[in-house]
């Protein structure tokens, strides 16, 4: 971690301080009056112009954010009540889709500015209808490697690499890299990050972050650029804490037309939303599995200093009342499983529904956009992501019924095999659970530091199988490696237990308060000290 670097001002004179500021602070300000939406949206789009030139976060601001901001003015003015978000500044990953602004996936042939040409959808995708309606405002869109193809980095990004904000010379996590890097800056709030195989806890571990993996099926994921939209794609929040995230979560879940898959949400979303269960006892007596080669064989092996941070963290959970349960999985099968790839500790099984989920993607874009099906899309790039040199092509050599479905992607492909797998996986997960009596398992989210931005990948504890199981699961920071880089946890739980794990990771966080407060460089600025992106 940089530790010579000055600490980021918090504004100037009579500006708002946004540093680490929580969605609680902002509502009492507004409800004191201390400061107004427009204010706190120029005071965010103050520090975004002075560091964000060192840290690459952002791909396309809003050009609307202090129009929507008088906005929420003008409604606090007339007597209008808070809402969960209101003049909340959040920003969004690229691949999700915000009316107005285009959405080019990192991807250089979906970007005018690298030359390609613009995708720019005419609606919102539903969570960003969700994020409206409780008030936010929307900054800008976030920077990811090419089609969410790097859980390390941004690296492959037309917009060129993202820098972590914790220290510049290690990697920011990804694929929603922008997104954590402008959470933990400070430069918004809170962001909106996306998960195929672990993009949205990577990111959050790497910059000591809170994220949440929610249930497939929890939150819509219609109007999303997709890797596995049919199978295991689920949009998250980044935040700073965990009341932040969990009223985030609030806001994104629950059924809607536009994505009928969410139709399994009903029923499993908590009475009075996923804040109201947050307590400082909520780990007391609860039974939690750790890691071993039960889960994943042969084990990657934690490293030592984080076996050393990671028992530490066993030893504070304890403190809390929580039992702790060694290698749960040991005997039952879980581990045999996996998929085995040469030189990728990844799975990919699941994504053998990309081509027919990206031809309903570009279908929902509307009349205005520039392409609506596959076919269009390679008119327009002069190259398929999904063939050749595109950023996906890897996935056919991995999963070859992926090939028929490139061939016709507006036919249903059949995923009969990955259902299969995943009722495997659940059934071993399910039963586990509950012949051990387990509340959660907790991992540490990484198995060693978090790489240097040019260094190996990402090695994470739980992905993919958290990702084919399609469980929720919440990072929470939990320390730093010695040379600073951040430790997280990862608390993972059965289908839908949301509710519960944000309960365990908010009593282990209000215990330790290991969150690590970046300290930002400044690069040279742009003449007009302005970020246009």
């Amino acid at each position: 971690m940089n530790t010579t670097a000055p600490i980021a001002s918090a504004g100037a004179q009579g500006e708002p301080c946004v540093l680490e500021l929580s969605i609680t602070d902002i509502q009492h300000a507004y409800a004191s009056k201390s400061y107004t939406a427009e204010e706190l949206t120029r005071a965010f789009l103050g520090r975004i112009a002075e560091y964000e030139p060192a840290y690459n976060a952002f791909v396309t601001m809003n050009p609307r954010a202090l129009e929507d901001a008088k906005t929420i003015d003008r409604r606090l003015a007339c007597g209008d009540g808070l809402s969960s978000l209101t003049g909340v500044p959040v920003v969004v990953k690229d691949s999700i889709d915000v009316a107005g602004l285009p959405s080019t996936a990192g991807w250089e042939k979906l970007s005018s500015r690298a030359g390609g040409a613009d995708l720019v959808p005419s609606t919102d995708a539903p969570v960003i209808a969700r994020l409206r309606a409780a008030g936010a405002i929307i900054l800008g869109k976030t920077n990811m490697p090419s089609f969410g193809e790097s859980g390390t980095d941004a690296n492959t990004s037309w917009n060129g690499r993202t820098y972590n904000a914790v220290d510049r010379d290690l990697a920011p996590g990804g694929s929603s890299s922008g997104t954590a890097t402008a959470v933990s800056a400070s430069f918004a709030v809170v962001g909106l990050a996306g998960e195929t195989g672990g993009s949205i806890q990577n990111p959050a571990a790497a910059q000591s972050l809170v994220g949440v993996k929610p249930t497939f099926g929890l939150v819509p994921n219609a109007g999303v650029v997709p890797l596995a939209a049919s199978t295991r794609d689920v949009i998250g929040p980044h935040a700073k804490t965990i009341h932040d995230a969990a009223v985030v979560l609030d806001a994104l879940v629950g059924y809607t037309l536009g994505d009928p898959k969410t139709i399994a949400s009903i029923g499993n979303i908590p009475e009075g939303g996923y804040t109201a269960g947050l307590s400082e006892g909520a780990l007391q007596r609860k039974r939690i599995g750790l890691y071993g080669p039960g889960w994943r064989n042969p084990a990657l092996a934690l490293s030592e200093e984080t076996e050393r941070l990671y028992r530490r963290a066993i030893a504070e959970l304890q403190e809390r009342g929580a039992i702790a349960v060694p290698d749960p999985f040991a005997g039952s099968g879980f581990a045999d499983l996996a998929l085995r790839l040469p030189d990728v500790d990844y799975d990919p099984r699941g994504t053998e529904s990309v081509a027919y989920d990206l031809e309903q993607y570009l279908r929902r874009l509307g009349p205005t956009a520039a392409a609506h099906s596959i076919g269009e899309l390679v008119q327009l790039a002069g190259e398929s992501p999904l063939e050749g040199k595109g950023p996906l092509a890897w996935y056919v050599d991995a999963l070859p019924m992926l090939k028929a479905s490139i061939s016709n992607p507006a036919k249903v492909p059949d995923l009969s095999s990955f259902s299969a797998l995943r009722e495997e996986y659940l059934r071993i997960f399910n039963k586990i659970m509950q012949e051990k009596q387990l509340d959660a398992l907790v991992f540490p989210q990484m198995m060693y530091p978090v790489p240097p931005v040019f260094g190996e990948p990402y090695a994470a504890t739980t992905s993919s199988e958290i990702n084919i199981t399609g469980s929720p699961a919440v990072t929470v920071p939990a320390g730093a490696y010695r040379n600073g880089s951040p430790f997280s946890l990862v608390f993972v739980g059965r289908l839908w237990d949301e509710a519960k794990l944000l309960a365990m990771a908010f009593d282990y966080e209000q215990a330790t308060r290991y969150r690590i407060v970046p300290k930002l460089r400044v690069a040279s600025r742009p003449k007009d000290g302005a970020i246009v992106k």
